[in-house]
C-alpha cells in the first residue's frame, strides 16, 4: 500500500505543470520548487514551509474560515481584504458610529475594538494520515489527539484526490481579534456592485486587524489582561511593487474547485444551476437595494447581506460566461471520449463512465431542488427567527437560559434582531415564493400549495397571513409571547416545508456545495482519479480546493479582454479619480482622496508609471485563485508582501472548473496604495511604524 501512495503522490506531484496552473500543498511544496524556482522566486522550500522553524506559513492565516489574511509586524497586525472584514465592522458599526461608510482607525492600541465571533487560525502543521486510516485509526481520533496537543489547537482530517490520500491539519485558533483600521467603504468597496469581478479596478480592498493572546502568547478569550500576539513569522512589506513578468506567490486557503468532474456537471452549472440562482438573486438584490436607498438604517442593517448575496451572483454570471467562451462542456467530452477509449480493454475501468453518468442523471434532479429551495424559502429570515425564539424559551424554561448557559448563542440571536426589517423580509419573501413556483419541476409542490390555497389561495395573501399573525416579526413581540404562542407561530410550518428532513419539499436530497460532490456521485471520482493519472500521465494533477492552506504560483501579468483589447496589469490613482462621482455612492469618494490626488504628496509610496509620479492602486497576475483567497498576500520572489488578493476577472471566474492561464487572472490591491491609505488618509502611521518596510 505503501508503494502504491508512493507511486500516486509522485505522479500527481512531479508532473511537469501546465503553464502556471495549480493550488498545490504547504507541506509538499518541495516537489514544485524547482520550478517556482525556474520562474523567479529565491527563497527554498523550507522557506515556505518548515515545522521545524519559523516559515513563511506561520504569517498566513484563515480569518474566520471564510478568508485569509497575513501578519505584518512582530505585535500581530493582521491585513485581509475589506470584504472579508465587513461582517465585523458592520456589527462594531451604528447609526451613530457608521464605520462603513466614514471608516474607522484607532490611533493606539486601547482604541483598537473587539471583533466578537471573528477569529483566526495559524497552520501548525500538516501530515499524511493514509496509512493511519487504512490501519483502523478514525479521522476523529487521530483529529483529537492532535488537539491534545496545544492550547487552542483545532484539528481536522482533510481527503485529498476524493480520498486517494487524507491529510491532518492542525492550526492554533485565536479568538481575539481586533478592529484596527478600515477605510471608508468609497475606497474598501470603490466601485461596488458594478465594478466587483471587473477590470480595470481601483478598490483599495483591505482592512486591518490585531491578533490577541494571553500575556504568556498563547491562545485566549477576549480579556482587557491579553496583549499583541507575537507571531513566529511575519511579511516583511516591499514599497518596491511588480513590474509586468515579475513572479508572484499566492499564499492561501482557497475554499472549493472541480478541476475533474465530467461534462454532465458542467452542463448542469451552466444551463440549469447557475440560471436559476443569478435570476432569483436578481429579483432579490433590487428588493434590498431599493430599501437600502430609502432608509440609511436598513442601508446598514442589510450592507453585509447584500455583499453576500451579490458576490456570488455576480460571480456566477461570469461563469456561465467564461465556460460557454471556453466550451469547457465540449473539450472535456472531447477528453472522455479519449479516456473511454483508452479504458475500453481493462476491465476496472471500462464502464466506469456510464457509472458516473447514470450517478449523474439521477442525482441532478433532486439537487436542482435542493438548491431551489436554499436559494428561495431559507432565505426568509422570519422562519429562522421563529425557531430560535422557541428554541430560545424552550431553553429557558429548562433553566439553561442562552445568556448563561450559550453566551455565543444569545449572541448571535439578538445581532439577528438588530439586523431585521419585517416589512423588506415580507417583500423578499413573496419575491422568493413567486421563484418557488416557477423553478420548482412541476410548478409549486403540493405541500406548499396546501399552505397557500388555506391562507386565501395566493402566495402574497399566504405570506401577509404569516407576517401578520407570527409573533416572531420582531423582539419586542416575541418577548411578549407565551411558550405556546411562540410553538404555534405559523411560520414555523414554512420553516419545516423548507427543512432537508422528511417534512420538507425536497426530494431526499441534502445540499451539497456542488453536485459532484453528491456521495452517489462523489464515490466514482475516487477510481475516475486513479484511472485518470494511468491514462494521463503527463498532466499535473493537484488536489481540488477544500480550504487548505495551498500555494499558488505565477506572474504579474495583462490579458487580452477582446478582440484586439489589451488591459495592462496595473491601475493607478489617476484612473480612479477619473472615476470619482459625487453623484454616483459608488464612485463617490473622499474629499480627503481627492485633496491627496490634487496634491501629488504621496511620499515614498508613489511610483514612476508611464512618466507619471502617482500611486499603483490594483494588478493582474495568472494566480489561480478561488473564494477564500480573498485577503491571501501576494508576495514577490524575495517573499514580501506586494499585494492582497480579492478578486478576479469576470471572465476568470470560471477556473474553478476550467483553468485558462491565458483569460484567468487574479486581482489584488497594490501593497502601496494600502500604504497610502493607512499614512494619510486614516493618519495611522503608527501601524507603519510596525511594519518591516524594504
Amino acid at each position: 500500500m505503501k508503494r502504491t501512495l508512493l507511486t500516486l503522490l509522485c505522479t500527481l506531484l512531479c508532473a511537469s505543470s501546465f503553464a502556471d496552473e495549480g493550488m498545490w500543498l504547504p507541506g509538499l511544496i518541495r516537489e514544485r520548487i524547482g520550478d517556482m524556482r525556474s520562474k523567479g522566486f529565491r527563497l527554498t522550500a523550507e522557506d515556505v514551509y518548515s515545522v521545524n522553524r519559523a516559515s513563511m506559513k506561520d504569517a498566513v492565516v484563515s480569518v474566520g474560515g471564510f478568508c485569509t489574511g497575513e501578519i505584518v509586524s512582530d505585535r500581530g497586525l493582521l491585513l485581509t481584504n475589506h470584504h472579508c472584514g465587513y461582517p465585523a465592522i458592520q456589527r462594531l458599526s451604528s447609526v451613530d458610529h457608521d464605520y462603513l461608510t466614514h471608516g474607522f482607525w484607532a490611533l493606539s492600541d486601547t482604541e483598537e475594538l473587539p471583533a466578537e465571533g471573528l477569529f483566526v487560525r495559524i497552520l501548525v502543521r500538516m501530515e499524511e494520515v493514509t496509512d493511519r486510516l487504512a490501519a483502523g485509526e478514525t479521522a476523529a481520533e487521530i483529529a483529537a489527539a492532535a488537539e491534545r496537543e496545544g492550547t487552542g489547537y483545532r484539528a481536522a482530517v482533510e481527503p485529498m484526490y476524493y480520498g486517494n490520500q487524507h491529510f491532518l491539519f492542525v492550526y492554533e485558533q485565536f479568538d481575539d481579534v481586533r478592529l484596527v483600521g478600515a477605510p471608508p467603504s468609497s475606497i474598501g468597496k470603490f466601485g461596488g456592485d458594478t465594478d466587483n469581478w471587473m477590470w480595470p479596478r481601483h478598490t483599495g480592498d483591505f482592512s486591518v486587524f490585531r491578533i490577541y493572546a494571553s500575556p504568556d502568547n498563547r491562545p485566549a478569550a477576549y480579556s482587557p489582561e491579553n496583549v499583541p500576539y507575537r507571531p513566529r513569522r511575519h511579511f516583511a512589506v516591499s514599497a518596491r511593487g511588480a513590474e509586468e513578468g515579475a513572479f508572484t506567490m499566492i499564499y492561501g486557503f482557497p475554499g472549493n474547485t472541480q478541476q475533474y468532474i465530467l461534462s454532465d456537471a458542467v452542463e448542469y452549472v451552466q444551463h440549469r444551476s447557475d440560471p436559476m440562482k443569478i435570476d432569483l438573486r436578481t429579483q432579490r438584490l433590487d428588493l434590498i437595494a431599493a430599501a437600502q436607498e430609502a432608509d440609511p438604517a436598513v442601508r446598514i442593517k442589510y450592507a453585509a447581506k447584500h455583499a453576500l448575496i451579490a458576490n456570488p451572483w455576480k460571480k456566477w454570471q461570469g461563469e456561465v460566461i467564461g465556460l460557454e467562451r471556453l466550451g469547457t462542456a465540449d473539450r472535456k467530452r472531447d477528453y472522455e471520449r479519449r479516456f473511454a477509449a483508452w479504458a475500453a480493454d481493462k476491465p476496472e475501468y471500462a464502464h466506469l463512465l456510464d457509472s458516473m453518468r447514470a450517478a449523474y442523471a439521477a442525482a441532478a434532479e433532486p439537487f436542482f431542488i435542493a438548491e431551489l429551495i436554499n436559494e428561495t424559502g431559507r432565505t426568509i429570515e422570519l422562519a429562522l427567527l421563529a425557531e430560535q425564539n422557541l428554541l430560545r424559551r424552550r431553553a429557558a424554561a429548562a433553566g439553561t437560559p442562552w445568556s448563561e448557559a450559550k453566551p455565543e448563542l444569545e449572541k448571535q440571536y439578538l445581532k439577528l434582531y438588530d439586523d431585521y426589517d419585517a416589512a423588506l423580509d415580507r417583500r423578499l419573501a413573496k419575491c422568493v415564493l413567486h421563484g418557488l413556483a416557477h423553478y420548482y419541476p412541476g410548478g409549486m409542490p403540493r405541500k406548499m400549495q396546501d399552505e397557500i390555497d388555506r391562507a386565501g389561495g395566493t402566495i402574497d395573501a399566504y405570506v401577509d397571513a404569516l407576517y401578520d399573525r407570527s409573533p416572531s416579526v420582531s423582539r419586542e413581540t416575541a418577548e411578549a409571547a407565551d411558550t405556546a404562542a411562540l410553538a404555534a407561530d405559523p411560520v414555523l410550518r414554512l420553516r419545516k416545508l423548507f427543512s432537508f428532513g422528511p417534512e420538507g419539499i425536497g426530494r431526499g436530497m441534502m445540499l451539497r456545495r456542488n453536485l459532484s460532490d453528491v456521495p452517489s456521485i462523489e464515490r466514482w471520482y475516487r477510481p475516475y482519479l486513479r484511472a485518470l493519472r494511468a491514462f494521463d500521465p503527463g498532466r499535473a494533477f493537484f488536489p481540488d480546493a477544500n480550504s487548505t492552506l495551498r500555494v499558488a504560483y505565477g506572474s504579474v501579468r495583462g490579458y487580452d479582454y477582446a478582440d484586439g483589447e489589451y488591459h495592462k496589469p496595473l491601475t493607478t490613482l489617476d484612473g480612479l479619480i477619473a472615476k470619482d462621482n459625487p453623484a454616483i455612492y459608488d464612485y463617490d469618494i473622499p474629499q480627503s482622496l481627492r485633496d491627496l490626488h490634487a496634491s501629488g504628496d504621496y511620499g515614498r509610496w508613489s511610483a514612476l508609471i508611464d512618466g507619471r509620479r502617482t500611486v499603483p492602486v490594483c494588478f493582474l497576475a495568472d494566480n489561480q485563485t478561488t473564494g477564500g483567497n480573498s485577503g491571501s498576500p501576494v508576495l514577490n520572489a524575495r517573499g514580501e508582501l506586494i499585494g492582497i488578493n480579492f478578486d478576479r476577472t469576470w471572465r476568470s471566474t470560471m477556473s474553478d472548473i476550467e483553468f485558462d492561464p491565458e483569460l484567468c487572472r487574479n486581482i489584488a490591491v497594490d501593497i502601496r496604495y494600502v500604504l497610502t491609505v493607512i499614512d494619510r488618509i486614516g493618519g495611522a502611521g503608527r501601524l507603519i511604524d510596525e511594519m518591516t518596510i524594504r
